[in-house]
């Protein structure tokens, strides 16, 4: 599809992004506004109590970072006035109906002008509290998509969850739906509804027994791999984004929704400008545990694909389906965006470019020294990793 249908289609539009302070969201309100600033309006919806906290988190954790950066050079002095014009700001809690909005004006408001929603709200930790993840990533995918319906100009609902829905499984994965009560190993008896049930059993449980912040925590994240293993999910975060399409699919009708799988993200590819990440994101925790010297040894196959896709190429993907799912329901419109199959890179590739980058980039500990680093010792089964961990620290810690 060429740029020209995405900037034709964006013209002119009202859209609702929602998890603005995300990675994802950030990336995309940056694009729609650099390449068209005849956009509409931009509703971007931030947790927050009220009006005036959620435009401090706009300032500070979304156009105050250096993302922005291209764009604001661009318009130059008419930044401000462009951002005061295209963007408002929603205070709101996507677990809540309604996705919080208490003002009703506002919410009228938004129903009545919305185009397009794009649902990037997610908690994205693999062992995530489960009420936080079943709240955020479950039903907060259900309460998008109520309020989507409610949108009497919408010609496009966009929800992005993630590739490992499908689970740890080798071979061609394809875009199949998540069916309610479906799941990966076959056990039957998965019900949403009674999940969330078993989450408040349990926190009224740890209310009775007295249990500290810190145990209710510890509970919580083992209540949730417990369940996501009852029926096939490797945590708990894959698990509640599951669930959620299931939500999605359930309740959108014949409303035009595309569901998005995007596998590894990783900093961006061109767009605004190479190499712009966010924290420590997946691979990256990988990429400084070697760099600062601290990741010696790793299991796993070299030959093994590490399924990475940058940022922008996501960003673009989900554009690229706004355009050609506008006013045209299906039963199931679902893409997994990632790089598999199309340009794989392989753990010996990783291993090799952090080798040469890293020397050449040293980075630099607490006293201003290089730190040297060299080839990883790859282990391929566990035997040898306990092996490699008996030898080299196991010993001498009891010596």
């Amino acid at each position: 599809m060429k740029l020209e249908s995405v900037l034709q289609f964006l013209e002119n539009k009202t859209i609702l992004v929602t998890g603005a302070a995300g990675f994802l969201a950030k990336i995309f309100a940056e694009k729609v506004l650099r390449v068209q600033p005849d956009v509409k309006k931009l509703y971007l919806l931030l947790r927050a109590a009220d009006a005036k906290s959620a435009t401090q988190r706009l300032h500070s954790e979304v156009f105050g970072k250096d993302l922005f950066r291209v764009v604001k050079e661009k318009y130059g002095p008419n930044f401000s006035s462009l951002i005061s014009e295209k963007v408002k700001v929603v205070p709101g809690d996507i677990t809540c109906e309604d996705l919080g909005v208490m003002d009703s004006d506002l919410r009228e408001q938004m129903w009545a002008q919305i185009d397009v929603v794009v649902n990037l709200a997610a908690t994205t930790n693999f062992d995530e509290r489960y009420d936080v993840a079943l709240g955020v990533n479950t039903y907060g995918a259900k309460y998008v998509t109520e309020f989507a319906k409610k949108c009497s100009q919408l010609m496009v609902f966009i929800h992005v969850s993630t590739s490992y829905v499908c689970g740890e499984r080798a071979g061609l994965i394809k875009e199949s739906p998540y069916r309610m009560g479906e799941t990966l190993n076959g056990v039957a008896g998965l019900d949403i509804d009674a999940e969330k049930r078993i989450v408040e059993e349990k926190l009224d449980e740890l209310r009775r027994e007295g249990a500290s912040e810190k145990e209710t925590r510890v509970a919580m994240k083992e209540l949730g791999l417990k369940r996501a293993k009852i029926y096939g999910w490797p945590n708990t975060y894959v698990f509640t984004k599951a669930m959620g399409e299931m939500l999605v699919g359930e309740l959108k009708g014949d409303m035009s929704t595309v569901i998005i799988r995007p596998t590894i993200v990783t900093s961006t590819y061109k767009e605004p400008f190479p190499g712009w990440a966010e924290g420590i994101r997946t691979v990256d925790s990988l990429a400084v545990g070697y760099a600062t010297g601290k990741l010696t040894c790793f299991l796993g196959d070299t030959n093994g694909i590490v399924d990475t896709i940058p940022a922008d190429m996501v960003v673009n993907s989900m554009m690229v389906a706004m355009v050609a799912h506008a006013k045209q329901p299906s039963a199931d419109a679902i893409y997994q965006v990632g790089s598999s199959a199309r340009n794989p890179v392989r753990y010996s590739s990783l291993q090799d470019y952090g080798v040469r980058y890293f020397t050449q980039n040293p980075w630099r500990n607490k006293d201003g020294k290089p730190i040297k680093v060299g080839k990883v010792t790859v282990l391929k089964s566990m035997a040898s990793f306990h092996r490699y961990m008996a030898i080299r620290y196991l010993m001498w810690l009891k010596l």
